[in-house]
């Protein structure tokens, strides 16, 4: 069984992530490639869209969400995520234990006894009555459930009905509350009745792999997936990581050699690619994960440089000029400085257009 080192590991996710050269997909089709986008931070989709397509534009993004092509809500290991209208019906009941398991672990003590069932359906009524802050949704379920926590009552129905974030939330130039329907009314159809495990686990290996099946259940949130990818092994590739861990792949999936020349890339905030394995040793060293990943769950928009997380970066705005601030963890070559303004310019010009643009770089 051949090895792959951490840096043809890496290559192979760039790959599959766009991230060598920006793609001519749709937007909706980039969104399904990659099972969905990260988006705890309303714009971060935005970011992840423009550093992977071709000439993206945020009209296009927002269209899809005021058409219902596009919906922001809970899903993978529980948390806000941007994907497909197609793809929220059936991962949406595919993902249910870990709502399930989410709700046990952060509010079960403090809604013991609850029926839950009963619970979800009052839910259900309201936010398909009319779309609801969870701030509402927890007041009037305190009317029926007086002696619970009102953000607890919210949180369950947050996991126990499938809910998306309706418009303006999420609208590039817009802002709003996060106001929830449940996602049957929203987009008018009904979940996917049993969800087939191995199209999700098949299309994870397609975006994120070479992988171990540990990678998958951190990427989904799930667990005992090792009998559907068992069942899986015969449409397979194996190989083992320098620690000796097996990884799965699809035969025909790309794997550039471990050197190929890579672009210097900006991630937004949250990017998926840093959350979706349980070894991230391929996207980012250890020494640097303090740096991106804050203690209070923030994730801090990032530079690759050579394919790996090497700094972070902020736009800092005032009424008519934008700047661009860029830490890097090493000391930049000239060919890399050059890189950076390059991108950065086009960046600005993306998130900011309109402004006078700077570019600082911390030394």
């Amino acid at each position: 069984m051949m090895s792959m080192n951490p840096g043809a590991l890496n290559r192979s996710l760039l790959a599959r992530q766009m991230l060598i050269s920006r793609e001519k997909l749709t937007v909706l089709e980039a969104i399904e490639k990659l099972i969905g986008l990260q988006a705890q931070a309303p714009l971060a989709p935005y970011f992840a869209l423009w550093t992977r397509l071709e000439g993206f534009r945020q009209e296009q993004l927002s269209n899809l969400l005021l058409e219902k092509q596009a919906v922001r809500m809970v899903l993978m290991r529980a948390t806000l995520h941007l994907s497909s209208g197609r793809d929220a019906l059936k991962l949406r009941p595919w993902l249910h234990p870990v709502m399930e398991k989410t709700l046990k672990g952060n509010h079960g003590k403090r809604l013991h006894g609850v029926n839950y069932e009963e619970l979800s359906e009052a839910g259900r009524r309201l936010v398909e009555h009319q779309p609801l802050t969870f701030e509402e949704l927890g007041r009037l379920l305190s009317e029926r459930w007086t002696d619970r926590p009102a953000e607890a009552l919210s949180a369950a129905v947050r996991n126990l009905v499938p809910l998306v974030q309706v418009p303006p939330r999420g609208i590039w130039g817009l802002k709003g509350q996060a106001v929830h329907a449940s996602a049957e009314a929203w987009l008018g159809r009904p979940l996917t009745p049993n969800p087939d495990a191995k199209e999700f686990v098949l299309r994870y290996l397609s975006a994120y792999g070479p992988a171990t099946v540990e990678d998958i259940q951190v990427w989904s949130g799930l667990t005992r997936l090792n009998e559907v990818v068992s069942s899986l092994r015969s449409r397979l590739v194996a190989f083992r990581d320098t620690d000796g861990r097996e990884l799965f792949d699809l035969p025909e999936a790309p794997r550039p050699e471990a050197d190929m020349p890579v672009p210097l890339r900006f991630l937004g905030e949250f990017d998926s690619i840093l959350l979706s394995h349980a070894n991230r040793s391929r996207i980012i060293d250890d020494r640097y994960r303090s740096r991106v990943f804050t203690v209070n769950g923030i994730i801090r928009p990032t530079i690759l440089l050579d394919g790996f997380v090497a700094g972070t970066w902020s736009i800092h705005r005032s009424r008519d000029r934008s700047t661009l601030c860029v830490e890097p963890f090493l000391k930049l070559t000239g060919e890399q400085s050059d890189a950076l303004l390059q991108e950065g310019k086009q960046l600005l010009r993306f998130a900011a257009e309109g402004q006078t643009h700077d570019i600082h770089i911390q030394t």
